[in-house]
C-alpha cells in the first residue's frame, strides 16, 4: 500500500434475533465544483467515473489524475452490480417541479430504498458511482465487503491476496500503538478506552468546510446581487465579503453541527495539541487570518450569524497550545507571534464596541450560553437600555490574563514586548477594579456573596439575581506571576511599581499582586477579581449541593433556582429562570440547547484549571468544606481533582455495568455489544448525568 493506493474492508453485524437482507453501496462521487463557482474552482475538463471491467472502475480527474477503484465479491462470491448517476442536485425536489435532469445525486436512494426504475444512468459512466452489494446476513453473524482505490500507475498485482490483509493488520498495530501514546500512566483499561474513543470523535468530526460569502450573496441565476433571505433589508452575513472559508475545520459534531462556532474551535485545540500539534496550531492560525478575521478585528461566530459573539478564548487556547506543544524545552516562539499580533486587533475590537459605557464593564451579548439569562442576550433588550454582563466582563480579564502571560513570554528575549504586558497588566486592573466597584458596587451582590448581571436602564443599574455560571466565570480570571519573571523584564517592573503606588484605590476588592504568607519565599504572586474572601464566599456557593455541585460535576445553574425561580415582569408578561437540568422548556435558539442547569464540560474544564491556578498560588494555606456542611476539607487542588472525578464519572462503567450517560437508553445499557461504545454528549443531565443534544460533541 501507498499514500494513493487505499484499501477499504467494512465489516457489517446483525445484532438482531433475525436474518436479515442487507444493500451496502460503497459509493465514490467528485464533488461537484463544474456546474458553479468560479474559475478557480471549475475544472476545465468534467471529471468522470466509468465502467472498465466487470469488478472495476476507472475515475480520470484533469488535477487528480486517473484512478482504478475495485470491488472484491461480496459474502455470496458475486461482484456487485455498479450503478451511476450525476453528482447534481435534483432540482425538482426543490425549486423547479417541472425539472426533468435525469440521474441525480439522489438516484441510488430512489433505486434502491423507494424502488423508482429510471433513475440511475442507463450507460455505466457519470461522476457519481456505487458498488451495489446485496446479501443475507444470518442472526448475530457478520459479513465483510472489500474494496481498493489505487492510482493507475501503482495498480497492485493481485488486489485481494494475502497482502490485503497484512497490510491491514499492520495499520491496525500501528493505530494501537499511536492510541497507546496518548495514555497517561495510571489509567484503567476503561478509561483507555474513553480517552480512544474520544480521540477518535475528534479527528472524525473534521470536515471539509466551503462557504464563500461574497459567492453566496451574488444570485446565481442572474449574476447579480440580491438578498438571499427575501422580506428581509440586509442579507444575512452581508458583513462578512472577505470571509472565503476553504479549509478542513474542526467541527462541534459533523453530524448534527457541521458548521464551525469560534469557542467550540479553540476548545478542541487543546486535544488536537496532543493528538496533532501541527493540526492544533494551523487551526489557531486560520481563525486570525486575514481571510476569516473580519477587517475591524472581530472573529467570525458561527454560520448563522457570523456577527454574533462568542467567549473570547483564543487567546488562552493558542497560549495553551504553544505549552503543550514544547519539544524538549524548544517552544515555537514564531507560532506564538503570530497569534499574538493578530489577536491584538480582536482584543482592540472587543474593547471598542463591547464597553459601552467606556468603564471596563462589557456587555457582550450571546457569548454562547444560549438561554442561560432572563432575556436573548443576542438581541436587543426589549426594555431598553443593555446590560452589563458579569461573564462578558470577566471573560475579558480572562483574555487580559491570556496576553499578559503570552506578552511575558515574547518579552524574555524581546524587551519591545515588555510594554505590551504593561498593557495588559493594567487593562486587567481597571476590568477588575470596575466589576467590582463601579457605581458603588460593581457587579458584586455584597449580600448574597456573589456576581450578578445588572440591567443598566435609565441611567439606573439593577441586578439580575440569577445564580448561573455567570457569576462564576470571574473565577476563571486568576493569575500567578513569578518574581523570577518580573526580574527579567525591568521596563515592566519600572512601570508595574510606579502604577502600584500610585493607584491603590484599585486594589480594594481584588487581589491584586497578593503575596501569600505561606509562598512568600517561593516568590508568587495573585492576580484575581475576588479578594481571597470573596473567593472563599463563592466557593461556598460552588461546592454546595444543593446550589452547583452535581454528582457529575458542576450546574450551569443553581439547583437553588428549582424552588425559587427568578421571575421578572416586563409589559405585564412574567420572564421566568427555574432550574431545569434536562432538556429546556424554552424556543430560544431552537430549543435543543440548555444552560438552565445541565453539565456542560468546556466551561467546568476552565473552572478546575482555575482552581489549580488559586491553589499553585495559596497551597494548604487554603482549605475548604467539600461538599459545602460536610465537613470534609480539602485544598484546591483537591477540589479541582474532585470535579474532575465527577465529571469522568459521566462516562466510565460503574459497579453495575453502566454508564451514566447513557441513562434510559437501554440498547446502549444492555447491549454488551453496544455499552462499551463510548458517545460524548453536548451537555448533561445535572440530576441522572444522561447525555443530551449533539452526541458527537468530543
Amino acid at each position: 500500500a501507498a499514500d494513493e493506493d487505499i484499501l477499504i474492508r467494512a465489516t457489517v453485524f446483525n445484532r438482531g434475533p433475525e436474518d436479515a437482507p442487507l444493500h451496502v453501496l460503497p459509493t465514490w462521487w467528485y464533488r461537484n465544483t463544474w456546474s458553479w463557482g468560479d474559475t478557480l474552482d471549475r475544472p476545465r475538463q468534467k471529471p468522470s467515473l466509468a465502467q472498465l471491467e466487470d469488478d472495476r472502475l476507472v475515475a480520470k480527474h484533469e488535477s487528480l489524475g486517473e484512478f482504478q477503484l475495485i470491488a472484491d465479491v461480496g459474502p455470496d462470491g458475486a461482484l456487485p452490480q455498479w450503478m451511476f448517476t450525476e453528482n447534481e442536485t435534483n432540482t425538482w425536489r426543490f425549486d423547479d417541479p417541472q425539472s426533468k435532469r435525469p440521474s441525480c445525486k439522489d438516484a441510488f436512494h430512489l433505486a434502491v430504498v423507494e424502488g423508482i426504475e429510471g433513475v440511475v444512468n442507463p450507460r455505466p459512466k457519470g461522476t457519481k458511482s456505487a458498488a451495489h452489494y446485496q446479501c443475507v446476513v444470518p442472526a448475530g453473524e457478520s459479513v465483510e465487503f472489500r474494496l481498493r482505490m489505487s492510482a493507475t500507475q501503482i495498480l497492485p498485482v493481485e488486489a485481494f491476496g494475502a497482502g490485503f490483509d497484512e497490510v491491514f493488520a499492520q495499520r491496525i498495530e500501528e493505530a494501537d500503538r499511536f492510541a497507546s501514546s496518548l495514555v497517561s500512566p495510571g489509567l484503567s483499561d476503561d478509561e483507555e478506552q474513553i480517552l480512544r474513543q474520544a480521540n477518535a470523535g475528534l479527528l472524525w468530526t473534521k470536515q471539509f468546510y466551503h462557504y464563500v460569502i461574497p459567492r453566496w450573496l451574488k444570485n446565481p441565476r442572474k449574476g447579480e446581487d440580491e438578498t438571499p433571505s427575501p422580506g428581509l433589508p440586509n442579507p444575512r452575513n452581508a458583513d462578512w465579503g472577505h470571509l472565503y472559508n476553504r479549509n478542513i475545520i474542526s467541527m462541534p459534531d459533523k453530524w448534527e453541527y457541521p458548521w464551525y462556532a469560534a469557542w467550540d474551535s479553540a476548545f478542541h485545540l487543546i486535544p488536537f495539541a496532543k493528538i496533532d500539534p501541527f493540526f492544533a496550531k494551523e487551526q489557531a492560525i486560520l481563525f486570525l487570518r486575514e481571510w476569516y478575521m473580519h477587517p475591524n478585528g472581530q472573529l467570525p461566530a458561527y454560520e448563522w450569524n457570523f456577527s454574533d459573539v462568542n467567549p473570547p478564548v483564543h487567546a488562552w487556547a493558542c497560549w495553551r497550545v504553544y505549552q503543550m506543544t514544547a519539544s524538549n524545552g524548544d517552544r515555537d516562539r514564531n507560532f506564538l507571534e503570530r497569534v499574538f499580533q493578530k489577536l491584538l486587533l480582536n482584543f482592540t475590537w472587543w474593547v471598542n464596541r463591547k464597553d459601552i459605557r467606556g468603564k471596563h464593564v462589557f456587555s457582550g451579548g450571546f457569548l454562547g450560553l444560549d438561554n442561560i439569562g432572563i432575556f436573548d442576550r443576542s438581541k436587543p433588550l426589549p426594555t431598553g437600555g443593555h446590560l452589563e454582563q458579569a461573564d462578558g466582563t470577566a471573560w475579558m480579564a480572562f483574555y487580559c490574563s491570556s496576553m499578559l502571560s503570552i506578552a511575558f513570554e515574547l518579552a524574555d528575549g524581546n524587551p519591545a514586548y515588555e510594554d505590551m504586558a504593561s498593557k495588559f497588566f493594567e487593562h486587567y486592573v481597571s476590568i477588575a477594579e470596575a466589576m467590582n466597584s463601579l457605581d458603588g458596587t460593581g457587579l458584586w451582590d455584597e449580600e448574597d456573596g456573589f456576581y450578578y448581571d445588572h440591567l443598566y436602564l435609565d441611567d439606573r443599574s439593577i441586578p439580575l439575581k440569577i445564580r448561573s455560571i455567570v457569576g462564576l466565570i470571574p473565577l476563571f480570571t486568576v493569575d500567578v506571576l513569578f518574581d523570577e519573571t518580573i526580574d527579567k523584564l525591568p521596563g515592566f517592573r519600572k512601570r508595574m511599581e510606579w502604577f502600584l503606588k500610585s493607584r491603590p484605590d484599585l486594589t480594594r476588592f481584588m487581589t491584586y499582586m497578593e503575596r501569600d504568607q505561606e509562598t512568600a519565599d517561593c516568590g508568587r504572586r495573585l492576580l484575581a477579581i475576588p479578594t481571597r474572601e470573596r473567593l472563599l464566599r463563592m466557593l461556598r456557593y460552588l461546592l454546595d449541593e444543593d446550589e452547583f455541585l452535581s454528582t457529575f460535576g458542576i450546574r450551569s445553574l443553581s439547583k437553588y433556582h428549582e424552588e425559587h425561580p427568578f421571575e421578572y415582569e416586563l409589559n405585564g408578561e412574567k420572564l421566568c429562570v427555574q432550574y431545569m437540568p434536562a432538556e429546556s422548556d424554552s424556543g430560544l435558539f431552537g430549543g435543543n440547547s440548555n444552560w438552565r442547569g445541565p453539565i456542560w464540560f468546556p466551561l467546568n474544564y476552565l473552572l478546575i484549571e482555575a482552581l489549580e491556578r488559586y491553589h499553585l498560588f495559596y497551597g494548604k494555606s487554603l482549605r475548604v468544606e467539600c461538599p459545602t456542611r460536610s465537613g470534609n476539607y480539602m485544598d484546591l487542588q483537591e477540589v479541582a481533582d474532585e470535579i474532575r472525578k465527577r465529571l469522568s464519572r459521566l462516562f466510565l462503567s460503574q459497579d453495575d455495568g453502566d454508564r451514566p450517560s447513557y441513562a434510559r437508553t437501554n440498547v446502549l445499557l444492555n447491549d454488551p455489544h453496544w455499552r462499551d461504545l463510548v458517545l460524548f454528549y453536548e451537555y448533561f443531565d445535572a440530576e441522572t448525568g444522561r447525555g443530551l443534544g449533539a452526541s458527537h460533541q468530543t
